[in-house]
This record gives C-alpha cells, sequence and structure tokens, in this order.
C-alpha cells in the first residue's frame, strides 16, 4: 500500500541516530509477515476471536518516530531532533511507511511482545501526523499524491490523523492562482475525511507541537494497559473489519497491534479490494475527489463495467459527444458540490476511460 520501506534497524532510547542510521537504506523486513487470507477459526461475523496481549502500565513509553526522508538537509535533521530534546522528546528516526510521524508504545523489556505473541518492541498507537508545507501541499493537490495519501491514511486503521501544514511564505502571484484549491483541500481533510488540521507557521512551532502532543499522548497512555491483537489472528482482509468491530463493542478500550504488523500491513497491496482499486484508479484524473469517485463507482462497479459503458456509446462524432457527456448525465441527480461531476470533469474522464 505504501511506496516507503521501512528500515530495518531501529534506534534505542538512549542514543541519538547517526548520519549512517538515517541514511541507510533497507529492504522492508516486514512484508510477509501478516498472511493474506485468514486460516484461524471463526468468531462473531466471520472475524477469529483472540485474547488480547495486555501491557500493563509501566512496562512501556510513548514515543515519537519521526520518518528520516521528510527531513531535507542534514542541517534540518540535527535542528529538529536537538529542538525536540531540549523540551525532552528524543524522536526515534526511521524510515516509515505511512505518514511522516506516529506514536508507538515501547516496551521496556525487549523481548515482552515476543513471548506474549507478538513480536518487535513497539505498539502502533492511534495517532500518525502527515506533515505539509504549504508549497508541497499544492504541489500534490496538482499531482494526485494529495488524494492519494488520503487514501492510505484511511486504510491504515489509525483513528487519529493529524494534518499539520506548515504556512511558509509562497509568490503572492502563484499563490493567488491555486489559492482555491488550497482552501478546498483544508476543508476536506477536516469535514469531509474527519482529520485534524494543525496550521503551523515556522518548523519551530511545529517542533512545539509535536512535543506537546508526545507529553499528552504520554499522561494519556502510560498509566492505562495496552490491549494488542496477537498478530497471528491478523490478516490483510480481516484487519480492518476486526478494529471496527472490538471499537464497536468496546469504544473505551482501544485496540492496537505491533509495528511490525502494522508495517507488514501498509505494505500488502493485497489490502486493496477491487473497489479500492477502482477508486485509486478514477483520482488519478485531475478534479476527481475520494468522493466523487465513490459515486462513480456505485453507478459503475468494476473497471470492467466502466470502460463498457463508453465503448457502448459506440463510434464516430456523435459517439465522442456521448462518451464527453457519459458521466455528466448519469449522475446528474447529484446535487451537492462537492459530490456533482460538471460537464468539464466528466470530459477529462472520457479522456481517459473512453479514448475520446
Amino acid at each position: 500500500m505504501s511506496s516507503k520501506n521501512v528500515e530495518s534497524g531501529t534506534t534505542g532510547q538512549g542514543s541519538v541516530p547517526t548520519a549512517q542510521h538515517l541514511s541507510a537504506g533497507h529492504p522492508a523486513p516486514y512484508g510477509d509477515l501478516i498472511a493474506d487470507f485468514s486460516t484461524t477459526g471463526d468468531g462473531d461475523g466471520g472475524l477469529p476471536s483472540f485474547r488480547p496481549i495486555r501491557l500493563e502500565p509501566g512496562s512501556f513509553t510513548v514515543e515519537l518516530v519521526l520518518d528520516v526522508r521528510e527531513i531535507r538537509a542534514t542541517k534540518d535533521r540535527d535542528y529538529l531532533q536537538e529542538e525536540l530534546m531540549k523540551q525532552g522528546v528524543r524522536p526515534i528516526m526511521r524510515s516509515l511507511d505511512l505518514g511522516d510521524a506516529q506514536w508507538v508504545a515501547r516496551c521496556n523489556d525487549p523481548s515482552l511482545l515476543t513471548r506474549l505473541g507478538a513480536e518487535g518492541e513497539e505498539v502502533v498507537l492511534d495517532w500518525i501526523v502527515e506533515r505539509k508545507r504549504l508549497d508541497d501541499l499544492v504541489a500534490s493537490i496538482k499531482d494526485g499524491r494529495f488524494h492519494e495519501q488520503k487514501f492510505r491514511l484511511r486504510k491504515s486503521g489509525v483513528k487519529h490523523v493529524i494534518y499539520i501544514v506548515e504556512e511558509i511564505s509562497m509568490d503572492a502571484a502563484v499563490y493567488q492562482r491555486v489559492e482555491d484549491a488550497v482552501t478546498t483541500a483544508m476543508a476536506q481533510i477536516q469535514v469531509v475525511n474527519g482529520y485534524f488540521l494543525k496550521r503551523t507557521q515556522t518548523m519551530d512551532q511545529t517542533i512545539r507541537y509535536l512535543s506537546r502532543m508526545t507529553h499528552l499522548l504520554r499522561s494519556q497512555y502510560q498509566a492505562r494497559h495496552i490491549k494488542v491483537i496477537p498478530t497471528k489472528v491478523l490478516t490483510a482482509q480481516n484487519y480492518l473489519p476486526l478494529l471496527e468491530h472490538h471499537r464497536r463493542i468496546d469504544p473505551q478500550g482501544g485496540y492496537y497491534v505491533s509495528y511490525p504488523a502494522f508495517s507488514s500491513l501498509a505494505s500488502k497491496s493485497d489490502m486493496l479490494t477491487l473497489r479500492d482499486v477502482f477508486l485509486k484508479m478514477l483520482m488519478t484524473t485531475r478534479g476527481v475527489t475520494g468522493e466523487k469517485a465513490i459515486e462513480i463507482q456505485k453507478r459503475w462497479k468494476t473497471p470492467y463495467n466502466f470502460v463498457k459503458a463508453f465503448e457502448a456509446c459506440g463510434h464516430g462524432e456523435a459517439a465522442k459527444k456521448r462518451k464527453r457527456e457519459l458521466v455528466a448525465s448519469e449522475l446528474d441527480f447529484l446535487v451537492a458540490p462537492r459530490r456533482k461531476i460538471g460537464k468539464q470533469l466528466s470530459e477529462r474522464i472520457a479522456e481517459v476511460w473512453g479514448g475520446v
């Protein structure tokens, strides 16, 4: 699901990562950890039953993990680490599968999870950060990464997603051309996706925010026990339904997975259903947001159905007109602006799918 690879080495809590740690590029070691399909017994609703692993208060600490590839230069990396350490936060630096920062519960005893039926020494908590400078946000909107990243975050199962947008100064003329798109994107993050948007002016403000969040999460998590789903019951297919089921029946409980399990799940393309793939394909067309893609998929269930609909329009100039109008005319009952597909977007979709 992600092009990011996990660095096989982790940096201990008591040492500052070296340049060698940060630049090493190792293949993801956890890709085959999670099975594609279930071989376990079925529990409620076809989901596996299990006894959660319990991490008791005092057996772990909450740590901030930062993606090394988000650091644009050695100077920035050192500054970020040093300023966080001044505020009592020593970040773990590694290549993340998803997001630019996340928080983990790190066991004081490195072998504890292994003895209890998981692996590694960390459990992924329900908080993840996607950090964007304003110029990068603009670029990601233009090239489609913005929708792709939100899609992957939704598939991750992480409950609390934070978008940090660093509003660096941009050329006024350039920003004026993209202001509407940026405003729309920020609104989608909050209203459509339900993510928290934090706007900062400088890296220093971002650092202070990450520090405050780390101290807050330490106070929330370190005084209670954590329930971990044993890795042996997880599959690429049951992961999200399993999380949703237990969150529904035990809203206050909190269920988590080990870092290696999360990494394996995040790297699996098999987590994507045909519907997911179709939605991703649709969103590569500029202007097709997640909500618009969903409406198209509701009308044409698969890519095959969609292509056949365009083929059914026939050939010749009259057929080209029908193809250009196909999506807009079939979905003309949609009135909400964020779902409605206008004539221009319908024509753009026809260029990709109808060969117009």
